[in-house]
Parts: structure tokens; C-alpha cells; sequence
């Protein structure tokens, strides 16, 4: 394939803003897709074309493959790329975009469908020589059998959507008694969420932190990783913090992760940027899933490492190859991640509307992704997710402090956001031990 000349961006917000700038350093020209309520958007007003494909609900306009794909036609763009959420894991989208003659940034359709099946996912690994948690090898055929598994690997476990996301679906038995209401209420939250039923057991770690790592394939058989993250930090199962590194690994841990997960993924013959989750606990890594996409966080990693992923991305959609190997992947000091919403710093309420003034952190190490603007209003519609504040630093310590004095600077008025969570929980002290797991955070915003 030749280079590509013209990206259509298939999604909102700052990570439209993120692909957009990529796309510009590399001489690649971009349309913008919006619906009515984004019509004064950032990202519509950056990019060389727009194109308006529905009313404010996602599903008229950003979930809409038809509208999505004729704007990509009618302006001539070459490769869609989907960003996070929305289509970027459908593999039917993916799918009618190469049979449209068009490039998808992204992996293939088929490992988006295998990946987005809990249950699969799980079975691929195993295959693949990854770690799991133990549980049950697929789906649950009845109450009874969740009730052998469980007696088979000890409580407390977990019942979960074998198509779920974002915590829905998901229910803890602590005892057998508890077992059957979790099994019946999982069952009826993912068919009501994901129009799916199947749902899955495994055992329940009780302090486990969350690590990811960040994987790159092109179509040669090259793939080489980033290293982790720690998303342990979490509410409700939706990340707030992001580290990389983990507080918690060594340079070793980091290193056998990293050769079992490229092994797997060479094995698959995956292709482009993908995330594979794992739970952690007592020096021991079990995957739960695979994210066939630009993460929220990838900004994390591009800070320790110094690599421009979604510039990778449109390289390897193009055909290119890495043109590196593992050795040149070298990883620099601390970073992290701070997700600044619109909500209710206490009660996480949603908080749209007309922001007044915008001022963003600056200085050595800092990063901002954001869309936000002086006099933009925040819509309703979507995901509250309004900026990413990131930091680098020499060591962890130093970036805990810069992040401080970020969020001191940051000035988002006329809105409510999470900046004074933030800057409670960089205050603690127990998190600048770094010691926390998956539940750390839920306990820290109970208590304050």
C-alpha cells in the first residue's frame, strides 16, 4: 500500500483532537464527522474537512456506519480511524470498511469479534500460553454448574457478562448462598445491557491491582510491547488515575509479561495497536480481556517511552512495517494520568454546559489532551470525559509532585469537574506509597 494522504475520524472530543494532530505532523490531511450538538467542536474546527452525519444521539450520528462511511466517500478519505468507544470495537463496522475499499485503523475484523467475546477472549489465551483466573472454561450452561465451579475453586467469586464492559453484568457471590441471586442478576443486567445473556465464573481476587499492557503489531510478524500500566484506580470499574509504570512490578515482571504477551499476540497474527488486562496479585498476572484499540490512557506510555502510538497505528494501516524490534523500546521515568470529567467532584453528577474559562497547565513533563475551549459548552449527550491531564517525570515521586501543582493551575470554569478529587487523592499518602488495588479508591471517596 501506498502512504495514506486523507483520514476520516470516525469519533468526538480530544481523541478526535489526538488523531487529527497525528495525522498533521505526518502530512495526512483530515475530515471530521460531528453531529449537530458538535457542530463548534475542537476537532471540527482543526480538521481540513467536515462533515455533519445526524442529531445528537450517538446512535443517529457517531454509531452510524452508513452516514459514517458515505462522508468518508464523499470526501475522498482513505482509512477511517475509529478512536476509542463508539465503533472502535465493532467488528461489523470494520468490516464494511475494507469491504469498501477503505483502510481501518485497527486490527482485523475477526480479532475485534474473538476479543470482544469475554468467553473467547479467555479461550484464545489459554491457547496462547496467557495466564487466566481460574473459573469456569466457558459459559455458564446453568445455575448448577456455577455452583460446581464455585465449590471447585472456593469463594468468594465472580459472575460476569460474557459481552460485557464497564461493570454491568458483574456480581459477587461471597458465599454459596449468595450464589444463585448473583447468577440471575448477572444474567438479567447483561441481557439487558449487551442483549446477551451468557455470562461466565471465576475466582474473585479479594486485593488485586489492574495492569495492562500496550502492544503493537504491523502485517509482517513484527510485534513489540510498551510495557504496563497500572489502571488500578478505579470507580465503579471506570478508570480515574493511570501509572506507567506500575508501582508494583519490577523491571523483570515487566520484561516475562512483556515476552508472553508478544508470543500471544504473533500467534494470533494480530495486527496493529491493541491493550491486553490482566488482575495482579501476590506476583501473579491473570488476563481478563483484550482491547482491540487506542486506550484512554495510551498518553501514559508514549511519556515513558517517547513513541507516537496512534502515529504507529496509521503507519502499520498503511502496510508499513515497525522497522523496529523489542531492543529499541527503552522506557524513561514516571508518568501519569489524571482523567478530568464533568461531574460533581462528590456526588459524580454530570455537569454539561458552557465553559468560561479554560486555562491549561504547562511546563516541563506536562501533557494536556484536551477539546475544551474558553466559551465551548460541554453537551449532554456523551461521555464526560473533558480532558486528559498528563505528567512525566524522573521518577515517581516527581511526578506525583508535578501532577500537584498541575491540578493547582488547571482552570475549568462554569462547570463542575473531578480537578479536586484529583488533588485529593495526590495528596494522600497512601497513594504516594503506591500501595492500592482495584478497590483502594471506591474506600478513598467513601471516606472523604
Amino acid at each position: 500500500m501506498k502512504p495514506l494522504t486523507k483520514v476520516l475520524i470516525a469519533n468526538r472530543g480530544e481523541i478526535a483532537l489526538r488523531v487529527h494532530r497525528a495525522c498533521q505532523e505526518m502530512g495526512i490531511k483530515t475530515v471530521a464527522v460531528h453531529s449537530t450538538a458538535d457542530a463548534s467542536a475542537m476537532h471540527v474546527r482543526l480538521a481540513d474537512e467536515s462533515v455533519c452525519i445526524g442529531p445528537p444521539p450517538a446512535r443517529e450520528s457517531y454509531l452510524n456506519m452508513a452516514a459514517i462511511l458515505s462522508a468518508a466517500h464523499i470526501t475522498g478519505a482513505e482509512a477511517i480511524h475509529p478512536g476509542y468507544g463508539f465503533l472502535s470495537e465493532n467488528a461489523d463496522f470494520a468490516e464494511m470498511v475494507e469491504a469498501h475499499g477503505l483502510a481501518f485503523i485497527g486490527p482485523k475484523p475477526e480479532h475485534i469479534r474473538t476479543m470482544g467475546d469475554k468467553i473467547a477472549a479467555k479461550d484464545t489465551m489459554r491457547r496462547l500460553g496467557v495466564p487466566l483466573v481460574p473459573g469456569s472454561a466457558g459459559a455458564l450452561a446453568s445455575v448448577e454448574e456455577a455452583f460446581a465451579v464455585a465449590k471447585e475453586i472456593g469463594y468468594p467469586v465472580l459472575i460476569k457478562a460474557a459481552a460485557g464492559g464497564g461493570g454491568r453484568g458483574m456480581k459477587v457471590a461471597r458465599a454459596e448462598e449468595q450464589l444463585e441471586e448473583a447468577y440471575r442478576t448477572a444474567r438479567g443486567e447483561a441481557k439487558a445491557a449487551f442483549g446477551n445473556d451468557e455470562v461466565y465464573l471465576e475466582k474473585y481476587l479479594d486485593r488485586p491491582r489492574h495492569i495492562e499492557m500496550q502492544v503493537l503489531s504491523d502485517a509482517h510478524g513484527n510485534v513489540v510491547h510498551f510495557g504496563e500500566r497500572d489502571c488500578s484506580l478505579q470507580r465503579r470499574h471506570q478508570k480515574l488515575v493511570e501509572e506507567a509504570g506500575s508501582p508494583a512490578l519490577t523491571a523483570a515482571e515487566r520484561d516475562a509479561l512483556g515476552e508472553r504477551v508478544t508470543a500471544a499476540l504473533r500467534g494470533m497474527g494480530y495486527r496493529n495497536a491493541g491493550t491486553l488486562e490482566f488482575l495482579w496479585q501476590d506476583g501473579q498476572f491473570c488476563f481478563i480481556e483484550m482491547n482491540t484499540r487506542l486506550q484512554v490512557e495510551h498518553p501514559v506510555t508514549e511519556m515513558v517511552c517517547g513513541v507516537d502510538l496512534v502515529r504507529e497505528q496509521i503507519r502499520v494501516a498503511a502496510g508499513e512495517t515497525l522497522g523496529y524490534d523489542q531492543s529499541a523500546i527503552t522506557f524513561s521515568g514516571h508518568a501519569i494520568e489524571c482523567r478530568i470529567t464533568a461531574e460533581d467532584p462528590d456526588t459524580f453528577a454530570p455537569s454539561p454546559g458552557k465553559v468560561t474559562t479554560f486555562h491549561a497547565p504547562g511546563g516541563l513533563g506536562v501533557r494536556v489532551d484536551s477539546a475544551l475551549y474558553s466559551g465551548y459548552s460541554v453537551p449532554p449527550h456523551y461521555d464526560s470525559l473533558v480532558a486528559k491531564l498528563v505528567v512525566h517525570g524522573a521518577t515517581r515521586e516527581q511526578a506525583i509532585a508535578r501532577m500537584r501543582r498541575c491540578l493547582s493551575e488547571m482552570v475549568v470554569d462554569g462547570i463542575k469537574t473531578t480537578i479536586p478529587l484529583h488533588q485529593r487523592i495526590m495528596a494522600d499518602p497512601e497513594f504516594a506509597k503506591g500501595d492500592y488495588t482495584i478497590h483502594w479508591l471506591e474506600r478513598f471517596v467513601a471516606k472523604s
